[in-house]
């Protein structure tokens, strides 16, 4: 039987290298529906059906009362994901960015640092992801009309907002993931990793002008047009409650019945409701809104929980705990962070995360702090060495791709590399200090 598993669950990760590398997926009404989750998916269900695992063992995992419990992750996830999306829908990061470029128009410099900023104040409080689909096309159509070369803004975006994401719980699913299995709160998780997030934010941002200098000297030319929020009130509305939200999950911290998923569940129905009431009295349709669930990213159910089935039969086999014993229970956080950010270039961050947590699960008394959030830091700084690394990569080149901008598998690497290492570095050496 654990050979099958093995064997089984690299034939499902192998399924979703090929998959997210070649984009597979089905076309229904002219709309493509990637299918990289199906592999996972597949593979836990054979698991499950053919009796790999006892399905009392996999229900009572599912719906525990801890910090494994897939059901509470994905609603926590996909909560402060859609009130994310909502805000974007409103056309609010997109009159941000215009009113930043607006008031630092002198310099591509004076741009650059104001967008950079921008970006990194965005994601800490919504999701790398959001942040990454949001403005690559703004950064794009904003260089075609000054007639600059895109690459030094594309590269510090994608790469500083895999990296401002580490600052808080709710930056990246798999800082969620790994932080809740272990019971990690928003306020301990922020204590740790405030100092390491801003150490790689100002390394990035060192390494990442001295590239492109010569680059971000060359003048452009700025022609405006304005960009305006679709509806102001329930834009405000929607600030409100992301602001709202992210307090009661730092209280959510020290009171026990204050879950986060509940914390941010209940702030997207709250959301939901204001925007339905909204639409009623001005008798208009909920559009915004409507785009809003469409834009979910449905497909991290069904590949979370293949993943989280797979999980499950390495722990019950004791394939995690042979892997602990294989890094050494004594195992550096260096160890650990080159390790997942590695592995992340292997299978991608959101497995590695759920492999990941029961590796260092089977460290029994010797477990502490460091391997935790060292594959946090490698799970964030690996989605950008090479495309593979997070889901984000992925959908990041095909954008390049269909806005006919060029860069390279090879560019992803070198600049990924060139930055994401040094990073990687800091962050470990500067992380047992606030630990």
């Amino acid at each position: 039987m654990k050979i099958a598993v093995i064997v089984l669950s690299i034939v499902a990760l192998i399924g979703l290298i090929v998959s997210s590398i070649t984009n597979f997926g089905i076309t229904i009404k002219d709309k493509k529906i990637k299918l990289y989750w199906a592999f996972p998916l597949v593979i836990g269900l054979i698991f499950i059906i053919f009796g790999f695992i006892p399905f009392d063992t996999f229900v009572d995992g599912l719906f525990s009362n801890s910090g494994m419990n897939p059901v509470k992750i994905l609603i926590l996830f996909l909560s402060m994901t859609g009130i994310s999306i909502f805000l974007d829908e409103m056309g609010l990061f997109s009159f941000l960015a215009y009113k930043v470029v607006q008031k630092s128009r002198s310099s591509q410099t004076k741009v650059y640092f104001a967008l950079c900023g921008l970006i990194a104040i965005l994601t800490m409080f919504t999701s790398n992801d959001i942040v990454i689909l949001t403005f690559t096309p703004f950064i794009i159509f904003f260089c075609k009309r000054t007639k600059c070369n895109p690459i030094p803004y594309l590269v510090s975006e994608f790469i500083l907002a895999n990296t401002w994401s580490m600052m808080f719980i709710i930056g990246n699913p798999t800082n969620i993931y790994l932080a809740s299995y272990f019971g990690v709160n928003f306020i301990d998780y922020f204590k740790v990793m405030a100092i390491p997030t801003i150490c790689c934010g100002i390394v990035e941002m060192l390494i990442l002008f001295l590239v492109f200098r010569k680059s971000l000297k060359t003048p452009f030319d700025y022609s405006d047009e304005e960009v305006t929020l679709k509806n102001l009130p329930l834009t405000i509305v929607g600030v409100v409650i992301l602001a709202i939200c992210t307090v009661l999950l730092v209280v959510s911290s020290y009171v026990d019945f204050l879950e986060m998923y509940i914390v941010s569940a209940s702030s997207f129905i709250l959301l939901i409701s204001i925007c339905l009431f909204y639409s009623a009295i001005k008798k208009e349709r909920p559009n915004e809104l409507g785009n809003s669930f469409k834009r979910l990213p449905y497909e991290l159910i069904p590949f979370l929980l293949g993943m989280f089935t797979i999980s499950l039969c390495f722990n019950y086999y004791g394939i995690s705990a042979a892997l602990c014993s294989f890094f050494g229970h004594d195992a550096s956080n260096l160890v650990y962070g080159f390790s997942s950010l590695l592995t992340c270039n292997l299978v991608n961050n959101i497995p590695m995360s759920v492999l990941f947590s029961g590796i260092i699960n089977n460290m029994g008394s010797d477990l502490t702090l460091l391997p935790i959030y060292a594959s946090i830091i490698g799970s964030n700084l690996g989605a950008f060495i090479t495309p593979l690394g997070a889901l984000a990569g992925i959908m990041w080149m095909g954008i390049l791709s269909s806005h006919k901008v060029k860069y390279t598998f090879g560019n992803f690497v070198k600049y990924g590399v060139m930055v994401g290492l040094p990073t990687a570095l800091v962050a470990l050496l500067v992380l047992p200090l606030f630990i």
